[in-house]
């Protein structure tokens, strides 16, 4: 006989009950390590989700296996996994010629890039890297694809770019308005010389050829001195725009700066009969904190640009606003418009689209730097044929003093 087994001693229905038990423990053990499985998950998914990029699994053949929770704030599309990404992410009918999914896939290393969506309503700018996702054998199995929402990194940069770039012209210009004034003043001063003497030569001609060439002499030396004097304008707000200064604030209401600005501009108004000057105020005042003449020169600036726009016919509108945290004062008019490739070129010091001898381009550049060292923005909109609208936005409180250089710092 062999050995007895545990069903011959204590019987075959208490082996049972004993095996139902053990299957019981067991599935006990399966469902909190189940639970356990559901929580990881949905934490893992939560820190996914938590994440502020732009969160995507990738499959070798470009389907899109995994989305996080950002993914639906960028596109309206309910249920991407199985779509194709550049179907989804770029628009397109094949996959990209540099794609960075690609190079992690046949490299086994991470790849970046950046790109522009074209397909919304304002360029986003996405900065892209792919990460290879491997198996147990080692062999990448997916690639995780983080884009980050660079727009406002860039829009920053483009503006430090831009405050360098005119701290460097201003430093130019402060030294070219320097060395000009010595030779000038030279100019001016031998012209006013001989301007003075011309009455003593007069008595000393009789010839009638020669009262012509003293005729000749005295317009030639009044052109010089005329000619002095707009250099000397042009010397002297060269080296407004580039020098150290200091400007005391005051409690200023944008409404009562609009009406005192337009009394200065009465006789333009009157040079432009075809063009009507509308004001938009709000009911209520419009206060800020800000260097009274600073501002005026900046309403100024923009008001006459906007004749020049406008030229014979159409209609300029001033416009002021209060909002919870900022002013606002916008000059709309009816004018030409402004070319795309022009725009982000405004700002920029000498740059000019009027014809020479009318503008030497450093009047919106000005204005640029007073309302950035107002702690405020600048901004236009326009399209070709159908006006411009520049939009002043000033904080409602900033400190005591507002101190500029040509290095644009306050």
């Amino acid at each position: 006989m062999g050995r007895p087994t545990l069903s011959d001693i204590i019987g075959p229905e208490y082996t049972k009950l004993g095996f139902f038990r053990e299957v019981q423990d067991k599935m006990a053990e399966l469902r909190t390590y189940t639970q356990e499985l559901e929580d990881k998950k949905q934490e893992i998914q939560d820190i996914l989700n938590g994440i502020m990029d732009l969160l995507a699994v990738i499959s070798a053949d470009h389907r899109i296996v995994y989305v996080n929770k950002v993914f639906h704030d960028y596109f309206n599309i309910d249920s991407p996994q199985g779509r194709l990404c550049y179907e989804v992410f770029r628009n397109r009918t094949e996959p990209c010629q540099e794609c960075p999914l690609a190079t992690a896939f046949q490299t086994g290393q991470p790849a970046r890039t950046f790109y522009v969506d074209p397909r919304q309503d304002i360029r986003v700018h996405f900065e892209m890297a792919a990460s290879p996702m491997f198996d147990e054998k080692g062999q990448v199995r997916t690639v995780l694809v983080s884009k980050r929402d660079v727009t406002l990194e860039k829009e920053y940069q483009a503006k430090y770019y831009q405050a360098e770039k005119m701290a460097t012209i201003g430093l130019l210009a402060a030294g070219v308005a320097h060395e000009i004034n010595n030779p000038l003043a030279a100019i001016s001063g031998f012209s006013e010389a001989l301007k003075r003497r011309l009455p003593h030569l007069a008595t000393m001609l009789h010839k009638e050829e020669d009262r012509e060439l003293l005729e000749d002499f005295t317009d030639y030396t009044s052109i010089i001195l005329e000619e002095c004097n707009r250099c000397r304008d042009i010397v002297g707000n060269l080296l407004s725009f580039s020098r150290q200064k200091v400007c005391k604030l005051s409690e200023i209401n944008l409404n009562s700066l609009v009406s005192d600005t337009l009394k200065i501009l009465q006789h333009q108004m009157k040079l432009h009969p075809g063009i009507s000057l509308v004001q938009d105020l709000h009911p209520a005042p419009v206060t800020v904190h800000g260097a009274h003449g600073e501002l005026k020169q900046v309403l100024l600036n923009l008001v006459i640009n906007a004749l020049d726009a406008v030229k014979t016919k159409g209609t300029i509108t001033i416009k002021t606003l209060l909002h919870d945290d900022h002013a606002s004062l916008i000059v709309e008019d009816t004018g030409h418009g402004i070319d795309p490739e022009i725009l982000s070129k405004l700002f920029i010091p000498f740059f000019t689209t009027k014809t020479h001898g009318h503008s030497i381009g450093i009047g919106l550049s000005t204005c640029y730097n007073i309302i950035q060292h107002h702690g405020g923005e600048i901004l236009v909109c326009s399209e070709p044929g159908n006006g411009a609208i520049f939009r002043v936005k000033l904080p409602i409180e900033v400190p005591a003093t507002i101190r500029t250089d040509v290095h644009g710092n306050l």
